[in-house]
């Protein structure tokens, strides 16, 4: 009888914590999404990255240019870099790490090739910062009252006193870790984030149908998790990429004569 209870109660916990971890995990892909989303109002969409000179030059003319621009980006570019530090930003704060919390967006800042993309990524990591520290009973300082020293010491929140400011990567992960998003989940958004704000951009200036542009995005996937994949276990010394083509993209931008989006 007593072996009877004690199963009954075993399985009742089980349902119990079966239950609780499912809500867990729930609302953290709620929070993912709304971190992911294209509604997120940081700027993201007023950004070509450099494909609206690409694509006034002829460089990038239809769909299969845009995806081997697109594919070469990820596995070379910039990006891949960003999205290494946003993982680097998430685990620093797992750890209450300060110090590398700012040398992370100092380095990210240092490699930027371009004033344009530079300022690109503070105005969107300070945007990012602020919107979460604003948003009611979600701020970061409350989400967890051990974090607001490794909050307050990012540059946007010291009003760029010293002409820096923080970077979309170190606001993401920061975010995403306060948050409890998985890791793994939270760069593959930061990655698929990326994608898709230069595909929707893309749609516009090409142009392409909507049902291009969605298939782009199906079609790179694969592409999407090999590379979470290898940012997962990419070494500090390893943290490369060749970008020149974004950055003389990026700079002649500035001087085109029309414009739809932001230098």
């Amino acid at each position: 009888m007593e072996a009877a209870l004690i199963l009954v109660t075993a399985i009742r916990i089980a349902d119990i914590l079966t239950h609780t971890i499912m809500i867990a995990k729930n609302f953290q892909l709620l929070r993912l999404l709304q971190l992911a989303s294209p509604a997120l109002p940081i700027g993201a969409y007023s950004y070509s990255e450099g494909l609206e000179t690409l694509c006034d030059r002829g460089v990038i003319q239809n769909q299969e240019d845009l995806k081997h621009w697109l594919g070469q980006e990820l596995q070379y570019g910039a990006i891949r870099i960003e999205a290494a530090v946003m993982l680097r930003a998430y685990r620093a704060t797992q750890q209450e790490d300060e110090n590398a919390l700012k040398y992370w967006n100092d380095w990210l800042s240092a490699t930027r090739e371009t004033e344009e993309l530079r300022l690109q990524s503070w105005q969107m990591g300070q945007s990012l910062l602020k919107l979460v520290s604003d948003m009611n009973g979600n701020s970061l300082e409350t989400a967890d009252p051990n974090l607001t020293k490794l909050v307050s010491s990012l540059p946007s929140f010291r009003e760029n006193s010293e002409g820096q400011g923080c970077n979309l990567a170190i606001a993401y992960g920061l975010t995403a870790a306060i948050w409890l998003i998985d890791e793994k989940l939270a760069l593959m958004a930061y990655l698929h984030s990326w994608l898709a704000n230069l595909v929707s951009a893309a749609v516009k200036l090409i142009p392409l149908g909507q049902t291009v542009g969605q298939q782009i995005l199906f079609d790179f996937n694969a592409q999407i998790e090999r590379s979470q994949d290898s940012l997962l276990t990419l070494a500090d010394d390893r943290m490369e990429s060749c970008s020149w083509g974004l950055a003389i993209a990026s700079m002649t931008h500035e001087t085109q004569y029309s414009r739809l989006f932001r230098s």
